[in-house]
C-alpha cells in the first residue's frame, strides 16, 4: 500500500515533480517576458496595455528649454514682422490675437537673425542654428503649438503634465509606468539639467506610486553608485537584503505608503547599478569622432553635449524616457545675448544627438522632442536698452524627429507677425497623446485609479496629431 506524506497526498518523485511543475515553470518565465513587454499587468499595478503593431518608437528624449524660446527668432520666420519693425500690430491681425497675448500690441520687434531654407524640404530656421539646419529633413515643425499661461511654473506644468496644477504625473512617468524599462539594472525615466535648478513637477510621478517618478542624473554619472572601499559585492548584497527585509517589515505595518515602497526598490535598483550604471556613463568607451560630434571637448557645447550623448547611451540600453533641460531661454531683455549663447550651447549637441541616432539604426524607436514652456511675444521688450521679448503662450514652436514621424514638414502655422496659432493649434494634451501615439500607446487604455475615477495621462483627452506620422 502507498504510504502519504502528511497532506495526505502519496509521495511525489523527483522525476514526477518536475513533469509536473515543467508547465508551471513555462508559465512563469512567460509572464515574466509578458510583463516586460508591457502585456501583462504586473503585481506592481502597471496596466494591461496591448501596444500597436505599427508602433516605431520604443523610447523617448524630451529635449526641454527652459525659459521659452522665442518662435520668430527659431522656426517661425515672418517677413511681415521684419518690415513693420518699430510699429504697431495692423488692426486686421490684433483683433485675432487673444486677450492673453494682447499686451504689448505696439513696437514690433523684427527678428535681428537671418532665416535660411535648408535640406530637400527647404523649411527656413534661423542662422542660430546652423547644425540642426543640417537635419531639417529629419524634423517635423510644430508651427501652433498653444496654451492659455503666460507665467514660467504652471506653463511648465502644462508642457510636462497637461495641466497647471503641478498635482499630476509628467509625461515621463506615465510613459515609464505604462510601459516599464527594458533594462531592469538602470532607471526606467531619467533626468539631465544644465544651467537650471528645474522644477520637480516636470519629472514627478504625481499621483502614480513614487517609483514612477524621474532619477536625476549628472553627467558624470549616478551619485554614490560605485561600492565603497574594501566591500565586496557579495558583502553589499547581504547587507541591501538585510535592509530590504526590515523596510518590508515596516512597509507591512503602513501599507499604501507608495513613497516607501519606492525607497525599497531604489535600494534594489541601487545595487544593480552598481554593476550597470558605471558602463553606462563610461563615455571614454566612445571614438574620438563621436565625441566631436556632439562639441564634447568645446567650451561651449562641453556640458550639453556629454548629456546628449549619455541620452544615446541610455536608450539604447532601454531607458524608456530621457529628460534633458537646458535652462536660461527668458529673454525679456536683450535677446541676442541670451539667444544666441543658448543656441551655441545646443545646437551642435542636438544635430550630434540626430546623426548619431540615426547612423545607429535608432533613430525609428526613438522619438525626440524639443521645446519650451511658450515662445515669446513679436513686440518688444525694454527696447529703450536692449530688446528682448516678453511671454507668449498662445503660439508657439516645437519639433519633433525620429519614432515614426515623417520629417521635413511643417505643421499649423501663427498668424503673420507671430503673436498667436491660427492654423491647427496645438495643445500640450495633443502633444502628450501623440507621443503616446508614437510608442504605439491608445491614450484612453493608459490609465491610473485615483480617488475613485480613471485617470489618464492627456486629462480629459487630447487630440493626436495623425499628420506628424503622415
Amino acid at each position: 500500500m502507498q504510504s502519504c506524506n502528511r497532506f495526505g497526498a502519496p509521495p511525489m518523485t523527483r522525476r514526477e515533480m518536475l513533469t509536473r511543475a515543467g508547465c508551471g515553470f513555462g508559465l512563469l518565465a512567460l509572464a515574466d517576458l509578458l510583463r516586460r513587454d508591457g502585456l501583462l499587468a504586473a503585481d506592481d499595478e502597471r496596466p494591461a496595455l496591448r501596444l500597436r503593431d505599427d508602433a516605431k518608437a520604443k523610447s523617448v528624449i524630451f529635449l526641454f528649454m527652459g525659459g521659452g524660446p522665442s518662435q520668430v527668432d527659431t522656426f517661425d520666420p515672418k517677413p511681415l514682422l521684419q518690415r513693420l519693425n518699430g510699429q504697431d500690430v495692423p488692426p486686421s491681425i490684433a483683433q485675432g490675437i487673444p486677450r492673453i497675448a494682447r499686451a504689448p500690441l505696439n513696437n514690433l520687434f523684427a527678428s535681428p537673425y537671418q532665416f535660411t531654407r535648408r535640406g530637400r524640404s527647404g523649411i527656413p530656421i534661423a542662422e542660430i542654428f546652423p547644425h540642426v539646419g543640417d537635419c531639417m529633413d529629419d524634423l517635423c515643425i510644430l508651427r501652433s503649438c498653444r496654451h492659455d499661461s503666460p507665467i514660467h511654473a504652471p506653463a511648465e506644468y502644462l508642457a510636462t503634465t497637461g495641466t497647471q496644477i503641478g498635482d499630476r504625473p509628467s509625461v515621463g512617468a506615465w510613459i515609464y509606468y505604462g510601459l516599464g524599462a527594458e533594462n531592469q539594472n538602470l532607471p526606467g525615466f531619467i533626468v539631465m539639467k544644465a544651467g537650471e535648478t528645474g522644477r520637480p513637477v516636470a519629472w514627478s510621478s504625481g499621483f502614480l506610486p513614487a517609483r514612477y517618478q524621474g532619477t536625476i542624473v549628472e553627467p558624470t554619472g549616478i551619485p554614490n553608485a560605485a561600492l565603497p572601499n574594501g566591500m565586496r559585492p557579495e558583502e553589499r548584497e547581504a547587507q541591501l537584503d538585510l535592509i530590504a527585509q526590515l523596510n518590508r517589515q515596516h512597509l507591512e505595518r503602513n501599507a499604501g505608503n507608495s513613497e516607501l515602497e519606492a525607497r525599497i526598490r531604489s535600494y534594489e535598483l541601487a545595487f544593480r547599478m552598481q554593476s550597470a550604471a558605471p558602463e553606462a556613463f563610461d563615455l571614454a568607451r566612445e571614438t574620438q569622432e563621436t565625441k566631436t560630434l556632439y562639441g564634447i571637448g568645446e567650451t561651449d557645447t562641453n556640458e550639453f553635449g556629454s548629456m546628449c550623448l549619455l541620452a544615446r547611451r541610455f536608450v539604447e540600453r532601454g531607458v524608456r524616457f530621457v529628460q534633458l533641460r537646458s535652462g536660461g531661454w527668458d529673454a525679456h531683455g536683450d535677446l541676442i545675448a541670451n539667444h544666441s549663447p543658448q543656441a551655441r550651447k545646443t545646437d551642435k549637441p542636438i544635430a550630434g544627438l540626430l546623426i548619431d541616432l540615426r547612423r545607429r539604426c535608432l533613430l525609428d524607436q526613438t522619438l525626440v522632442v524639443w521645446g519650451g514652456e511658450f515662445g515669446r511675444t513679436p513686440a518688444a521688450e525694454n527696447r529703450a536698452a536692449s530688446p528682448g521679448r516678453n511671454h507668449s503662450p498662445s503660439g508657439y514652436s516645437m519639433w519633433l524627429a525620429g519614432g515614426g514621424v515623417k520629417g521635413g514638414q511643417v505643421i499649423g502655422a501663427t498668424d503673420p507677425v507671430g503673436y498667436t496659432a491660427i492654423e491647427r493649434p496645438i495643445h500640450p494634451n495633443d502633444l502628450h497623446a501623440t507621443i503616446l501615439h508614437a510608442l504605439g500607446v491608445n491614450q484612453h487604455r493608459l490609465v491610473y485609479r485615483h480617488n475613485n475615477r480613471n485617470e489618464m495621462a492627456t486629462v480629459n483627452g487630447g487630440e493626436v496629431i495623425g499628420e506628424v506620422f503622415a
